[in-house]
């Protein structure tokens, strides 16, 4: 905050200097180039400040509900779980309760963030090679803060770079909206179908995740498919498959439901450590 106050005080002095030679330059009959090129300088040194002047690093946080797990918060805050799990101390992803607040980003603030974003290697990684996350289903005697012991961003494990499981297109349908699309959620694609039509799982795996507490997602299903993959599938009328539940590739898991404009709508992700993905791509024939 020091250093965006000095820099509006020098763009001040620099605009009120280039004012005045303005003025006595014009008063001479010379051409104004010299204060429109100091002008010039007066407004990027007000960019500089601006810059500067943005508010601290808050630390982002989230407070678990009745419902909720582990998968579900990291893939509503598009993190990978077990960045979650270690950056809040958590070993057993099992066991979170009501009111615990948990950390989102690294302990360290935005840099350690960044760091951690950008560090990491492919590896095969069972550190946290836990079933998926049961609901929660006590409350936390006291909302505080969440596990005792955090690892240093330094010291994080690497992600594993397991291939993608053989995937099945998970809907009788054709894609209505495409990855990054404003229309609706960006982080996936919408397939178009009829009401009520199966949803089918696009691989075999287990569910980490199956009720409507995700806001804009309706009710979702999420199937964990190894260390490196997850599939989520939303906007359905109906699941049909609990929480930890293993499933076949080609199962029936939900019912479509009605998605923007009240219309009939899968909508279907592919994540890769946390990260949405386009799920075409692994679709080419879509």
């Amino acid at each position: 905050m020091r250093r965006a106050r000095g820099a509006w005080r020098v763009a001040g002095r620099v605009a009120r200097f280039a004012l005045e030679v303005a003025r006595l330059r014009a008063g001479r009959g010379a051409a104004l180039r010299a204060p429109r090129v100091l002008a010039a300088l007066a407004v990027v040194t007000l960019a500089v400040a601006a810059c500067t002047s943005q508010p601290p690093y808050e630390e982002r946080v989230h407070v678990v509900r009745a419902g909720e797990t582990l998968y579900s918060i990291a893939f509503q805050h598009g993190v990978d779980q077990r960045d979650l799990a270690r950056w809040n101390g958590i070993n057993n992803p099992d066991r979170i309760l009501v009111g615990q607040r948990l950390r989102l980003t690294p302990p360290g603030g935005s840099a350690s963030a960044k760091a951690e974003a950008t560090k990491r290697a492919p590896a095969a990684s069972k550190q946290n090679d836990a079933a998926a996350g049961k609901t929660v289903g006590a409350s936390a005697s006291k909302s505080g803060t969440t596990g005792s012991a955090t690892q240093s961003p330094s010291t994080q494990p690497a992600l594993p770079n397991l291939p993608p499981p053989q995937w099945a297109w998970p809907v009788d349908g054709q894609v209505v909206t495409r990855f990054g699309s404003h229309d609706g959620i960006g982080t996936g694609v919408g397939i178009g179908g009829r009401a009520g039509e199966p949803v089918h799982a696009a691989a075999a795996g287990r569910v980490v995740y199956a009720g409507g507490g995700l806001v804009g997602y309706g009710q979702l299903v999420i199937i964990k498919h190894n260390e490196t993959y997850l599939t989520a599938y939303g906007y359905n009328s109906e699941l049909l498959v609990k929480q930890g539940e293993d499933v076949a590739r080609g199962q029936t898991i939900a019912s479509m439901g009605l998605g923007p404009e009240r219309q009939p709508r899968l909508h279907f992700e592919i994540r890769r450590n946390g990260v949405p993905v386009d799920p075409l791509q692994f679709f080419p024939g879509r």
